[in-house]
C-alpha cells in the first residue's frame, strides 16, 4: 500500500518529469546531439558512430549502478539522498557543456556522458517512489500524468531555447553566432531549468525509512541483497518476463530517442531551428498520448496498452525509413510521440503493480537494469550499419525488429497473477 498520497506530494513528484524532460529533450535528442554530430564532430557519419558509443557507455554504466545502489537505497533509507546527488550533478555537468566547440569531441563526449549518468541514475530513486505516492487504483493515471506534465516541460523549456537562442536573430545576453555560442549556451538554459523546477520533489518527497536487516551499509551488502532479490526475483516470475521483455523494446527506444535528432538533420536535412520545431511538435503529441493513455492503463491493464504502443512504434518505423520526403519523416515522429509517453509510463505503473513493498528501489534497480543491460545494443548496431554503409537510413531501418521481438515476449505476462504475487510477502520480510 503506498505510504503518502497527498496531493502536494503526487505534485512534487510529477515536477520532477517536468524538470528533467529538458535534459532528455534538448540535449540527448534534439539540439545538443544534432549539435554534436554536425559541429563538435570531424563529420556527421564520426559524429553518428561516436555518440552512439557514448551512448552504449552511459547505458552499460548505468546498468551496473542501478542494482547495488537500489540495493543500498533500500537498505539505508537512502533513495531521497540519491535523488538530489544525482540530480546536482546532472545539472553541473550539463552547463559543463556550453565549454566544448568545434573540433572537441572527445571533450564534449566525456562530459555528456557524466551527465547523462547522473541524470539515468537520478530517474532510478525518483521512479521508485512511484509505488509509495500512488493508490494502486490510480497508479496508472498518475505515472501517465507524471510523462505528461514531463513533455509538457520538455515543450516549454524548448519553445524557450528556440525563441532566446537558437532562432533569435539576436541571441539573448549578446551571444554571438560565428562560434556557435547561442546553440552552446542552451545546456546552460537546460541546467537552470533542471535545477530549478526539480526542487518540490528534492524538497516535499518523503524519506523512506531504512530497513532493519542487520546487514552493514556497504556496497558487499548490497550486492548480497541483490543475490537474494535475484531469487526473489525468480519467485515473482511476471515481473522476470516483463524486465525481458523490456529488456528488448527498451533498446529500440533509447535508439529513437538518441538518434531522432541526428537522424532527421542527416538523412532528411533538417536545420537546428527545424529540428527543434520537430520536437516540439513531437513533445505535445507525447504529453497528449501520455495523458490520455493513464487512464487507458487503469482501464486496460498495462500489459495491453505496451502492446498498443509497440504496434505504434512499428509502423512509424516503417514510415520514417521508407519515404523520401520530409512530410512521411513527420508522421513517423507525431506517432513516435503519441505512443512513446504511454509505452513508458504503463511499463513504469505496470512495475509498480508488480513490485513488493518495501524493496521498491531495489526492484527498481532491476527495472533500470533491464532497460539498460542491452540498451548499447540499439544505439551500437545503428551506429556500426550506419558507418558501413555511409547510411543512416540504413542504420534506423533495424529499430523495428526491437520492438517486434520484444512485443512477442511481453505475450508471456500474466498480469493478474504479478499484481497478486507483489502483494504478498517475500520470504526475507517473512524470515524479519
Amino acid at each position: 500500500m503506498p505510504k503518502t498520497t497527498n496531493r502536494k506530494t503526487i505534485i512534487s513528484w510529477m515536477m520532477y518529469d517536468f524538470a528533467n524532460s529538458s535534459f532528455a529533450n534538448n540535449v540527448t535528442t534534439f539540439i545538443y546531439a544534432a549539435f554534436f554530430t554536425k559541429v563538435i564532430a570531424e563529420n556527421e557519419i564520426i559524429g553518428t558512430a561516436l555518440w552512439s558509443r557514448g551512448v552504449g557507455i552511459i547505458m552499460l554504466v548505468v546498468a551496473l549502478l542501478s542494482p547495488p545502489l537500489g540495493a543500498l537505497s533500500d537498505q539505508g533509507g537512502y533513495r531521497k539522498r540519491f535523488l538530489i546527488f544525482f540530480t546536482f550533478l546532472a545539472v553541473i555537468f550539463t552547463a559543463l557543456l556550453y565549454f566544448p566547440q568545434q573540433g572537441q569531441a572527445t571533450y564534449a563526449l566525456a562530459l555528456y556522458i557524466i551527465a547523462c549518468i547522473c541524470f539515468e541514475m537520478g530517474i532510478v530513486f525518483y521512479n521508485a517512489f512511484l509505488p509509495d505516492i500512488a493508490p494502486p487504483e490510480r497508479i496508472g493515471r498518475i505515472s501517465g500524468q507524471a510523462w505528461g506534465v514531463g513533455y509538457l516541460g520538455g515543450l516549454l523549456s524548448m519553445a524557450v531555447l528556440m525563441v532566446g537562442f537558437v532562432s533569435a536573430e539576436t541571441p539573448w545576453f549578446g551571444l554571438t553566432k560565428e562560434t556557435h555560442e547561442h546553440i552552446r549556451a542552451t545546456n546552460i538554459g537546460v541546467a537552470i531549468w533542471f535545477a530549478i523546477f526539480s526542487l518540490p520533489a528534492l524538497f516535499y518527497l518523503p524519506a523512506p525509512p531504512a530497513r532493519q536487516t542487520g546487514d552493514k551499509l556497504s556496497l558487499a551488502a548490497s550486492y548480497r541483497r541483490i543475490l537474494q532479490t535475484f531469487r526473489e526475483l525468480q519467485r515473482y516470475r511476471e515481473i522476470f518476463k516483463l524486465l525481458l521483455a523490456r529488456l528488448v523494446y527498451n533498446d529500440g527506444l533509447i535508439t529513437v530517442f538518441a538518434f531522432g535528432g541526428i537522424y532527421a538533420a542527416g538523412t532528411f536535412g533538417f536545420t537546428f531551428e527545424e529540428v527543434l520545431f520537430f520536437g516540439i511538435i513531437v513533445n505535445i503529441a507525447a504529453g497528449i498520448g501520455a495523458w490520455c493513455f493513464g487512464y487507458l492503463d487503469d482501464r486496460l491493464g498495462g500489459k495491453l496498452t505496451i502492446q498498443i504502443t509497440l504496434v505504434g512504434f512499428v509502423i512509424a518505423a516503417t514510415i520514417a525509413v521508407v519515404p523520401q520526403e520530409k512530410i512521411w519523416f513527420w508522421i513517423a515522429g507525431i506517432l513516435v510521440g503519441l505512443f512513446a509517453g504511454p509505452n513508458q509510463s504503463a511499463s513504469r505503473s505496470l512495475m509498480g503493480r508488480f513490485v513488493p513493498q518495501n524493496k521498491e528501489t531495489e526492484f527498481y534497480g532491476f527495472y533500470a537494469f533491464s532497460g539498460k543491460a542491452t540498451a548499447f545494443l540499439g544505439p551500437l548496431l545503428m551506429g556500426v550499419i550506419t558507418q558501413a554503409s555511409g547510411s543512416q537510413r540504413m542504420g534506423m531501418a533495424t529499430v523495428g525488429l526491437f520492438f517486434i521481438i520484444g512485443g512477442l515476449l511481453l505475450r508471456t505476462v500474466d498480469e493478474q497473477k504479478g499484481i497478486r504475487a507483489g502483494r504478498e510477502k517475500t520470504p526475507s520480510e517473512t524470515d524479519a
